[in-house]
């Protein structure tokens, strides 16, 4: 089943991956980019080589610099390490670039961040991409580059579509951006199940204290579980005849949604 949480951790603190990796997170990504002022880019990039190549070192996925940097070329070699799952790529735009990229890799999973104008228009390109994980909403800077305020009916079209083209090109279901509060966990548990409400199956994150509501929002409720239950009941019991449930037709579709909702709920 897809991860329903990535945890973001600085490259300027290394101390920090150990703990974020035990956090219950799904998944660690060590951020090169946004987390690393310009003078230090160098430093962090070289402290993390470092660590790569210890006995502590955990799979984490990396957010490597643009390839319009000068930290580029050096951060895609350090991503072909052995313990980097994947490459999270900034303000993905490019279905050529990210096929390079791949291909500088050695084949390791791509997950690129749309949190452009561009990159959005050319999401589906994007999303078909070699090598393409899912896609992940960078929805800071996207809204910074739309000049969008609100976060909720102001990004549904784009969560949506975001959805659908995940879809259409066969990915896991898209994650979504993160939410700045570190200690209203009742804005993040909204979030989330908003985000889990339209199609998503997870969330960024920026520290550990948003991990417990981001996990349980992409779960099924004990009501869904409970109808699911219900459901498979009624059908077995029906023995493929025609069967109703609180008043409505159980076919085929009813069915298979049910087993979804127990198979996210064993994973």
């Amino acid at each position: 089943m897809p991860l329903r949480s990535y945890l973001f951790v600085p490259a300027t603190r290394i101390d920090r991956i150990a703990k974020a990796a035990s956090s219950g997170a799904g998944a660690v990504i060590v951020d090169l980019e946004d987390a690393v002022a310009p003078q230090d880019k160098v430093m962090a990039r070289e402290a993390f080589k470092k660590w790569l190549q210890t006995d502590d070192a955990v799979p984490v996925y990396v957010r490597i610099n643009g390839s319009d940097t000068s930290w580029y070329s050096d951060d895609c070699e350090l991503c072909t390490a052995e313990r980097v799952l994947g490459v999270v790529v900034p303000k993905a735009e490019d279905p050529v670039q990210l096929n390079l990229l791949q291909q500088k890799l050695l084949g390791k999973a791509l997950l690129p961040l749309i949190e452009t104008a561009v990159g959005f228009h050319q999401v589906l390109s994007v999303a078909k991409a070699p090598g393409v994980e899912r896609l992940l909403f960078g929805t800071i800077d996207f809204k910074k580059d739309l000049g969008i305020s609100g976060d909720g009916e102001a990004l549904l079209h784009f969560r949506s579509h975001l959805v659908l083209v995940s879809r259409l090109a066969g990915l896991q279901s898209p994650v979504d951006g993160v939410t700045t509060s570190i200690d209203n966990m009742t804005l993040v548990s909204e979030d989330a199940l908003r985000a889990s409400s339209l199609g998503f199956g997870g969330k960024l994150c920026i520290h550990p204290n948003q991990i417990a509501a981001v996990e349980k929002a992409f779960l099924p409720s004990s009501e869904e579980l409970e109808w699911a239950k219900r459901v498979l009941h009624a059908a077995a019991q029906s023995q493929g005849a025609a069967v109703a449930l609180d008043g409505q037709m159980i076919d085929k579709p009813v069915i298979e949604r049910a087993q979804s909702v127990l198979a996210r709920a064993a994973s």
